[in-house]
């Protein structure tokens, strides 16, 4: 049995923790954040099963159906925007079993996220410059840091030609008097997206992190059908849509409305009625807190997979809140051993492991 206090482990590496009543059987993927083309599958004892060379260093990857990755990569300097210090990747590629890439698509103003599409091609953000007449009108942040100009997202679609097939700018649908920045924001960018996920009825999860938001826009009428703020998140990453039609969520905690401290946390939210129906955190809260990065995913048996970003840090955790796996990215780069995202595979789920 582990302890439901769960002391970040910063004197050991790998595995460090399984319950293996508990935990979900099968595979974790993940990648060491843009260090290096590396991306790594290991089992729940920590033995590494299989390993992809990229061409270019990787911020995230998932497995598709067929078993090829797709993977958000970052382009070296010259071929990709240089915006003010905003991060950039610039490059989506699927890449098979033997580390062949089979489809790629360059944007130079590419960042964080980006899904394959059933078209054969892609949907994605972008950084774009605001016109200044609407960078004026938006609140709160640091000032003097938009100078130069204001960003903020756009969603974008290319089919399997990379040929633009949908467009999204969310400066035209955001609320000056809702979508305000917090005052420990820089004013070159409004929104902050750092995810994308493709929904059913020609909808899109998006998560911007700037002005703590998570919304659904269909992509029919560009219209925002749903939407849910600060008074619940908090800086928040990796929005995705459960079965039972619930929203999962890494809620970063980096400026809280409605206390003081910050701490992480992982929250499922009903959004019939915008209330949080679960959520993990650590019983003492400043032993889980990643400003930045980090991700979580429901699994087939209940437990969540979360990436703790920051310390490079992957567990499962029950509905109770009992961590039953754990494992510590092994693979620094000269600082830290982070991981933007990581996700887990049933064995049925990867085909090539199945022959």
């Amino acid at each position: 049995m582990i302890d439901q206090v769960t002391q970040r482990r910063i004197a050991r590496t790998g595995l460090t923790a399984h319950n293996a009543n508990r935990a979900c059987h099968g595979y974790v993927l993940y990648s060491s954040h843009c260090k290096e083309g590396k991306v790594h599958l290991i089992d729940l004892e920590g033995h590494l099963v299989h390993e992809w060379q990229t061409p270019y260093p990787v911020k995230w990857a998932y497995m598709l159906p067929n078993g090829d990755l797709f993977c958000t990569a970052r382009l070296p300097a010259e071929a990709r925007e240089i915006i003010l210090g905003l991060e950039t990747c610039g490059a989506l590629l699927e890449v098979d079993w033997g580390s062949n890439v089979v489809w790629e698509h360059h944007d130079r103003n590419q960042h964080h996220d980006g899904r394959r599409t059933s078209n054969g091609g892609a949907l994605y953000l972008i950084h774009e410059r605001i016109p200044k007449e609407v960078s004026s009108q938006v609140k709160g942040g640091i000032p003097g840091a938009d100078e130069e100009g204001m960003w903020a997202d756009m969603l974008v679609e290319v089919d399997s030609s990379g040929n633009r097939v949908w467009e999204w700018h969310a400066f035209e649908h955001l609320d000056f008097d809702r979508h305000v920045l917090p005052p420990n924001v820089k004013r070159n960018e409004w929104s902050h997206a750092n995810s994308i996920m493709p929904l059913n009825n020609n909808r899109v999860l998006v998560s911007f992190r700037h002005i703590s938001t998570i919304a659904i826009i269909s992509k029919e009428t560009g219209d925002i059908v749903w939407s849910i703020g600060h008074e619940t998140v908090s800086g928040q990453h990796d929005a995705s849509m459960l079965a039972n039609g619930h929203i999962l969520v890494f809620d970063n905690g980096i400026f809280r409305s409605d206390m003081h401290s910050t701490f992480s946390r992982v929250v499922e939210i009903n959004p019939s009625n915008n209330t949080v129906v679960w959520e993990y955190r650590d019983p003492w809260r400043f032993s889980f807190y990643s400003l930045f990065i980090s991700g979580a995913q429901r699994l087939a048996n209940g437990n969540t997979l979360v990436t703790d970003g920051i310390f490079g840090r992957m567990f499962q955790v029950t509905v109770d809140g009992e961590v039953v796996w754990e494992y510590i990215n092994p693979y620094f780069g000269e600082v830290d051993n982070a991981v933007f995202r990581a996700r887990h595979y049933l064995p049925e789920e990867i085909p090539q492991l199945l022959t």
